[in-house]
């Protein structure tokens, strides 16, 4: 059985869910049902889908099949998994609760895959690893933040690691999607560049009709380790003229908390030149980005058929902490050209002082090419236009700046043990068109 339950209006969800997170990130840690439930909705209105493990579709094995037939709960071990459906009436982020007692003798390890009938053959991981210790009852772990798009959803809910009771997974809406509405479209045929949009971060606070925050530990397809947080100062602030994003460990109650703005649900920008001035930080795990993603996007199945532009990027085991130098790396992902099948087309550069001062990253992007530059010198070009799959670039595009801890690609060397705090500082975000 899918349930379906819209507690008053959807939409009254914002401020609730926004408070949440800045202030309690949903208690996604291991509670009774009773208590996690309580804590979501018991002030706020939300919208909510429960799907029950008993009401699978399809299991790995003929075991689990026959369980569901009889029983109210399903018995998984590692390796195995069982198909669901979901049904959303709300595109959104969502929190993520799965209900399961553990049935090994250490902790067991369970993911939910969305869209698992995709015609790629991808794999949609959308929460990470969420963990089950208790044997003795049920209990509920999960994550904010995944992102699902309205419609129907065939899913696979795996165990990785040990064995698990699974009674069922529960989906509620933290936040609505909202696409840019506003898009600006910059002429690239003048011959000089004008400032047409930019955020110099000159006020006191950051500026929300710019910028919006993307929030969760979903793992954001990369398994990354931090929380990103709403309107948290702690995770994202002004000062001195500069934005910081700071990624900070142990810290309210998570492994790593940090931050991700998006211009998405603001303003979207085709074509132009987009420039961050910027300084990047130097330990072992970090991972600094300022990029932008196709105003399509709603959840995964959308990438990269939305396009990516990867305008700076930086991890940190390539930067000296002690001279600050590193390297800066330019992407752009493409249905025909990404990083899921390795094939992406990418260049880099070796920056001295990339810690340590500021210099700035600058994408020019026309209808039929794109151009990488660092501190107003080319280092990459993108040229591949001949159909859709290789140029999903007339595709508006929001602006994200994030400091990730982790991940397939930051995370690959390990993490410094020092680490407990790092700082990626942006001067400003300017977009231009030619006149």
């Amino acid at each position: 059985m899918i349930m379906n339950t819209k507690v008053g209006s959807v939409r009254n969800t914002w401020s609730g869910a926004l408070i949440a997170i800045a202030l309690l990130f949903s208690a996604c840690t291991n509670s009774t049902e009773s208590e996690e439930t309580s804590l979501l909705l018991g002030s706020e209105e939300n919208y909510v889908v429960e799907v029950l493990a008993k009401d699978l579709h399809d299991a790995s094995t003929s075991t689990i099949k026959g369980q569901a037939e009889t029983e109210e709960t399903v018995l998984i071990d590692a390796e195995n998994w069982i198909a669901i459906t979901a049904n959303f009436e709300e595109a959104g982020r969502y929190q993520v609760q799965v209900v399961a007692k553990n049935a090994a003798e250490s902790s067991s390890l369970v993911w939910l895959e969305d869209y698992y009938d995709n015609p790629d053959d991808r794999n949609y991981d959308v929460t990470g690893k969420i963990s089950f210790s208790n044997r003795d009852a049920f209990e509920v772990s999960g994550v904010d933040g995944s992102p699902f798009n309205k419609g129907k959803h065939n899913m696979k809910l795996h165990v990785s690691e040990g064995a698990v009771h699974i009674e069922k997974v529960i989906f509620t809406l933290m936040m609505p999607h909202s696409a840019s509405e506003k898009i600006l479209e910059q002429a690239t045929s003048g011959e000089t560049w004008t400032l047409v949009w930019s955020d110099e971060f000159d006020g006191d606070t950051i500026d929300e009709s710019k910028w919006t925050y993307d929030f969760g530990d979903w793992g954001w397809g990369n398994n990354e380790l931090q929380y990103y947080t709403a309107s948290r100062s702690e995770n994202a602030r002004i000062e001195d003229g500069h934005l910081i994003i700071e990624a900070r460990k142990d810290d309210f109650d998570k492994a790593w908390t940090s931050a991700r703005l998006t211009t998405r649900g603001k303003v979207a920008f085709l074509y132009g030149k987009i420039e961050f001035k910027a300084k990047v930080p130097s330990l072992k795990g970090n991972w600094a980005a300022g990029w932008t993603l196709g105003n399509t996007y709603v959840d995964e199945k959308d990438w990269p058929y939305c396009g990516e532009i990867d305008i700076l990027e930086s991890v940190g085991y390539e930067v000296d902490n002690e001279t600050g130098d590193g390297i800066a790396h330019a992407t752009v992902h493409t249905p025909a050209y990404y990083f899921k099948i390795n094939n992406q087309i990418s260049s880099q550069k070796a920056i001295p002082n990339m810690a340590s001062e500021f210099h700035t990253y600058a994408v020019e992007w026309t209808p039929t090419e794109i151009k990488m530059l660092v501190n107003d010198e080319v280092y990459y070009t993108y040229d591949k236009n001949a159909n859709e799959k290789e140029w999903p670039f007339h595709i508006p595009q929001n602006i994200i700046l994030n400091l990730a801890i982790g991940g397939g690609w930051g995370g690959s060397q390990g993490l410094d043990p020092e680490m407990t705090s790092q700082e990626f500082i942006l001067d400003y975000v300017r977009v231009y068109e030619k006149r």
